[in-house]
């Protein structure tokens, strides 16, 4: 099965391969490694799978849906994406829109251009909780899990993207994953010097130029570097996004044992933001958006200024480095070794409409400034309130390396065994700088400069809060392959994770007093709150798998994952005074089937989660503060299902299917200043319980095109289940046609991609869920009186309308 899968995964893509640079054989294919490929399922496979030779399972791979599934090996829960699809999809698409078709994912996007992000989750697990690794390395932030997608590489650049839908591998290196694991890597270098390149364009003045320069075989290093240009219009309100991309990958290949891979992901992006709304805010302007109109400083609609466009920015800069050394000491024993540097710098933005100017030196009141706010060059001891930009900034350095041995015992056993260590450093910081009262402009954009900061009458900068945080971690992992006969595997491994988050957090620092908006009692302030927390358990995993042919296999999976408190839950719990922040755990089990024919391939699997001390926000009305609270117990269970069928050889299809229970089975949850609230029995609020989609591709070497579409159920609101938003069906376009030479141009190549091809409108995904709906709360008010509810209006994402993408492509 592993010769099959490896053979699988270094063919060559079908003939609609859109350049060199979308070509799995122009790339050299994929190295099958412990690290660096995400589909792992054969680097552990035991000698005697190695030696089985599964021709047949390997002249079944054309049934696969045109890339939308892989034949699969491992005893649990995972599905991949392979390279053959992503060369169809728009190059800027980030990897939550390539993974929206597998089983149990429901991903969604504020824009398809793949240069805002993406929210999803995993049968139910938000992203927080979900851990992404980039050739063997962890990109999850360090403090709040948050993943930001357009940092990550362009779609030309991906290999294969895998989802682990229940449990990761034991030797993962995440600290957050209680949901499931998701994981890509990078094509690798060619053996030959070329230059790739693709020039796109489409509606809302999108333009995208990429560039890749292959170096070809210098003696034993060959390798690769690209960049992108991409910016794009905002297809509601006003404002734009540029997003600049430069990614690298290098393979010293020492003999045909021993190699040693860099890669690295540079991005730049200084974006405007896209505002979520209310049902009613949607109902009544479907592209809701920031406000457009500046109110200046004296003018009654001032209040307004802080949700003005141009203060609702996200610049952030990151760069991800990793190495990949893979040596064989012996036929029987290889090692990886994975260190990594993740670094990242920047934050989001909104306006703040409380600053006011002060000739009084004597107190450092929270947002009142010895300074000329608004540029008439008079200091004032006025009531007039001005617009400061505030900026929640954060500083990430966090080094780490994972080492692992696999060691082959025998014919029927294959340990795997192993560290990983980590030890991140995080500054956050809420800044405030000056905004130029005429126009609305944000002084400096980065909240960098020092003389656009806004300063105490003491010449201290104003900062709503400053945290510092260092995260080290340890891992320690071993696991046995044991395939005691050519039809029985048994996977068998544990994991020991220990984290600590040790630092200080100030709220309002510098301040004498804080503002009378944020504290109602205009209260002293605490100088430091330092906290030291440790964090410890050991996670389980084992597998069982059955073949009682060379087509079927049946699995059985279970498996204990864990979550260290993101550092605001214990930080701002910590200044509250609340109870102490208590990690998230997950038990998941999978029972599955796989078939693999010559026509038909299909894997279908039940599942449950018990899932405890699902972590929420929630308010301290007396500190003016976030706090956070848990839901105890939950469980999510349903069905995962995703089959292929190959018509002839130019005509495949793909569909999967979702069901996700996901209900709240403690009885009461008791949020403090935010009331009580009664919802064992309740699904999870942005959990649809139905999701599925379908693919149908064509391709004759010359031609190809695909159609997509993708159903996403009704979705809660609110965690008391008050508010619902209905499905919707999302239908998209990918087609193209490989050219013949032009001149020194070489497989050159146009393809167009058109999403939500019938310009539907539809709710998306819930960008914030109350507890409790506002409608809910007038409709129960009775319970609410009896529990003391907090009532607010749900937020959410639509749906893009049709957007068309042209790209023109080839080599040089």
């Amino acid at each position: 099965m592993s010769v099959a899968l490896a053979s699988i995964l270094a063919a060559p893509a079908h003939a609609q391969s859109t350049t060199a640079a979308e070509d799995t054989t122009a790339t050299g294919g994929s190295r099958v490694t412990a690290s660096s490929t995400s589909n792992t399922t054969s680097a552990y496979d035991t000698r005697r799978i190695q030696e089985l030779d599964k021709i047949d399972v390997t002249a079944q791979s054309p049934v696969l849906g045109g890339g939308s599934m892989l034949i699969q090996t491992a005893p649990k829960a995972i599905s991949t994406v392979t390279r053959e699809a992503i060369a169809e999809e728009a190059g800027g698409s980030n990897f939550t829109q390539l993974i929206d078709s597998i089983p149990g994912v429901d991903a969604s996007t504020d824009d398809p251009s793949g240069l805002a992000n993406g929210n999803y989750s995993l049968r139910g697990f938000d992203s927080s909780s979900i851990g992404i690794t980039v050739n063997g390395a962890p990109i999850t932030d360090t403090g709040s899990y948050s993943v930001y997608a357009t940092e990550y590489g362009d779609a030309e650049n991906y290999n294969d993207i895998t989802v682990m839908q229940g449990t990761p591998n034991v030797d993962q290196p995440e600290m957050g994953a209680a949901g499931g694991q998701i994981a890509w890597s990078s094509i690798d270098p060619t053996h030959d010097f070329g230059v790739d390149f693709v020039q796109s364009f489409g509606n809302y003045d999108y333009k995208r130029s990429f560039v890749r320069m292959n170096t070809g075989d210098l003696g034993p290093v060959r390798s690769w570097i690209s960049i992108s240009k991409n910016t794009k219009d905002k297809w509601k309100g006003a404002g734009d996004m540029d997003v600049t991309k430069i990614d690298g990958k290098s393979i010293w290949q020492i003999d045909d044992a021993n190699s040693i891979s860099l890669s690295f992901q540079y991005n730049r992006q200084s974006n405007y933001s896209y505002a979520n709304g209310t049902k009613q805010d949607i109902q009544a302007d479907y592209e809701y958006d920031y406000n457009t109109d500046w109110y200046g400083s004296q003018s009654a609609g001032a209040s307004n200024n802080a949700y003005y466009y141009k203060l609702r920015r996200n610049p952030f800069r990151s760069l991800m480095v990793s190495l990949d050394g893979e040596f064989a000491f012996s036929d029987d024993l290889r090692l990886s070794v994975v260190p990594y540097l993740w670094w990242g710098d920047g934050g989001g933005s909104s306006g703040s409409n409380y600053f006011r100017e002060t000739a009084n030196t004597a107190v450092n009141q929270f947002d009142y400034a010895n300074q000329d706010l608004n540029g008439d060059g008079v200091i004032s001891n006025g009531s007039a309130a001005f617009t400061g930009y505030q900026f929640s900034h954060s500083k990430t350095l966090r080094p780490g390396v994972v080492a692992k041995f696999i060691q082959n015992v025998g014919l029927d056993h294959t340990l795997s065994y192993g560290a990983w260590f980590e030890r991140s450093r995080k500054s956050q910081t809420q800044d405030y700088s000056l905004v130029d009262q005429s126009t609305g402009e944000a002084c400096d954009v980065w909240a960098d400069s020092d003389g656009c900061l806004i300063y105490y009458p003491d010449g201290t900068p104003q900062q709503g809060y400053r945290t510092y945080t260092v995260t080290t971690v340890q891992k320690y992992f071993l696991q046995d392959n044991w395939t005691p006969s050519d039809r029985w595997q048994f996977n068998l491994g544990v994991a020991y994770l220990k984290a600590t988050r040790k630092g200080h957090n100030y709220q309002w620092p510098g301040a004498d007093y804080a503002s009378s908006y944020y504290t109602g009692l205009g209260r002293y302030l605490e100088t430091e709150t330092l906290f030291d927390n440790d964090y410890s358990e050991f996670l389980p995993a084992l597998g069982i798998k059955f073949m009682p042919d060379d087509r079927n296999q049946f699995f059985y999976g279970v498996g204990k994952t864990f979550r260290v408190p993101s550092t605001n839950s214990i930080t701002l719990n910590t200044v509250t005074g609340n109870t102490t922040s208590q990690p998230e755990t997950a038990i998941t089990h999978d029972l599955g089937w796989r078939f693999y024919g010559d026509r038909f391939g299909m894997a279908a699997m039940v599942y449950q989660s018990d899932y405890k001390n699902k972590q929420m926000s929630s308010y301290d009305n007396d500190l003016a503060l976030t706090t956070y609270v848990w839901i105890p117990k939950v469980r999510m269970r349903g069905a995962n299902w995703e089959a292929s069928y190959a018509f002839d050889q130019h005509w495949k299809a793909y569909l999967s299917y979702t069901r996700t229970e996901a209900q709240v089975r403690s009885s009461i949850v008791d949020t403090g200043d935010d009331g009580a609230y009664p919802i064992k029995g309740k699904q999870l609020a942005d959990t649809p319980k139905d999701i599925a989609s379908a693919r149908l591709s064509w391709s004759n070497g010359e031609f190809w095109a695909s159609l997509k579409a993708k159903y996403s159920g009704s979705r809660y609101g609110d965690y008391m289940n008050t508010e619902k938003v209905g499905g919707y069906t999302v239908v998209g376009l990918n087609a193209g046609v490989n050219l013949p030479d032009i001149g020194a141009v070489k497989k050159p190549v146009l393809k167009l991609n058109i999403s939500n091809l019938f310009d539907r409108k539809a709710y998306t995904y819930v960008s914030n869920a109350p507890w409790v709906s506002e409608k809910g709360y007038y409709e129960n008010q009775a319970a609410a009186e009896s529990y003391d509810w907090y009532y607010d209006q749900p937020e959410y994402g639509v749906l893009a309308p049709r957007t068309i993408m042209v790209s023109f492509g080839g080599s040089f």
